[in-house]
């Protein structure tokens, strides 16, 4: 690989890193150190979400204008200033700007992140983009376990901790990031895209898809969320939570030789690994539902991680065989917001229920949400089938 993108992956890898310090702890600190409800701690979530998917559209929108190295600095700049006020103010409600200020800078990072890739090293191809996945899961590895140490002595070193990371991320784009081309052509958003879709049959099996991705990850979003405080209820320290997601991000990277050769068997029948892997979802939280110690939780995200590894790279599988000539952006697009969507809401709708129903009546409840995804996951393609049917 190009000397520019390892530089891409080292800087990925220390921006994952250092946001991933805060997303598995802020249920926690906001319900047990602010004294906040999990509900209202599910809206602030969202807010963060929220502002982070803003900041995708206006880092697209940097990239094209202005180029990748200006467009990730001012997102960095902007996460510093941020992390300066949170490290300075983290009381309530400042947490709850601080936080949704970074969701929103961060949020321009990341476009900008992927797109140089693509121009860095054009004749990588997919391999490019597979080292920057593979730098985004050590960065969750590394980050909730360095974290979950900071944080056992207090959260205030957290902060100081997690600002220091992304002074580093400064410097590597800094001095790494401006020797590379800055315009070039910037990714493709459903607000960018103008043009009509044409082929219907294809747009709706996209929709009918993205809804199952949607249920599918205000599931998945508990586990940064309520099951994190229900841990902390449980006795589970914060260094034993944070090596959940440690665990989980080494499995992905490492788990890929054992998943590989039912993946080959299944490499034409998506709907197969999409309902496979949901049943493993399914089994990870029937598992969860019952953990009371470290040690069940620990097996419930390795069956999690095993369940993830299957559907998460089908979905955006499909969307590019579903796409039209010249569409794959526009297709990416809107499964991508179908994730954000569910990032965004899942918090909310498993506070609400762990607050007024119990945290037993929630992962029924979960459960049920990810039956449900099974239905547009295997019936996502009949709309292809009748326009055949009609063609005939």
């Amino acid at each position: 690989m190009p000397k520019s993108v390892w530089l891409l992956i080292i800087g990925m890898l220390v921006n994952v890193t250092g946001s991933s310090f805060l997303w598995p702890l802020n249920t926690i600190y906001m319900h047990d150190h602010l004294g906040q409800s999990l509900s209202v701690a599910g809206l602030v979530l969202m807010a963060n979400a929220a502002a982070g998917v803003v900041g995708n559209l206006l880092g697209g929108y940097l990239f094209d204008r202005y180029g990748g190295y200006k467009a990730i600095m001012f997102g960095i700049v902007v996460t510093i200033l941020g992390l300066i006020g949170l490290t300075i103010w983290h009381g309530w409600p400042h947490y709850v700007w601080f936080l949704t200020l970074i969701g929103f800078s961060g949020g321009v990072v990341f476009p900008s992140m992927f797109a140089m890739v693509g121009t860095a090293w054009p004749e990588g191809g997919r391999r490019g983009f597979n080292a920057i996945y593979l730098a985004q899961n050590l960065g969750v590895a590394i980050g909730p376990a360095l974290a979950g140490v900071v944080a056992s002595y207090s959260f205030d070193y957290l902060f100081s901790a997690n600002l220091l990371m992304y002074v580093v991320f400064f410097f590597i784009a800094f001095f790494g990031f401006r020797s590379m081309g800055e315009q070039s052509m910037g990714p493709t958003s459903v607000v960018s895209e103008s043009k009509r879709v044409k082929d219907k049959s294809s747009f709706i099996a996209l929709l009918i898809i993205s809804s199952g991705f949607l249920f599918s990850w205000i599931a998945y979003s508990q586990w940064t969320t309520t099951i994190s405080s229900y841990t902390q209820d449980l006795g589970i320290s914060l260094k034993q939570y944070s090596l959940l997601w440690t665990v989980n991000g080494l499995l992905i990277v490492i788990g890929q030789p054992l998943i590989n050769p039912i993946v080959k068997k299944l490499e034409h029948l998506m709907k197969a690994q999409l309902v496979l892997g949901i049943s493993i979802y399914i089994v990870s939280f029937i598992v969860v539902s019952f953990a009371e110690s470290f040690q069940m939780f620990m097996v419930a995200i390795i069956i999690l991680t095993f369940g993830e590894m299957f559907v998460w790279p089908a979905i955006p599988t499909i969307a590019s065989t579903l796409a039209p000539k010249g569409r794959d952006g526009f297709y990416q697009g809107v499964v991508n917001s179908a994730a954000m969507i569910g990032r965004m809401v899942g918090p909310f709708i498993g506070g609400v229920l762990a607050d007024q129903l119990g945290m037993h009546i929630m992962f029924i409840v979960l459960t049920i949400f990810l039956a449900i995804a099974i239905v547009p996951y295997v019936m996502y393609d009949r709309p292809l089938k009748e326009k055949k049917t009609e063609s005939l």
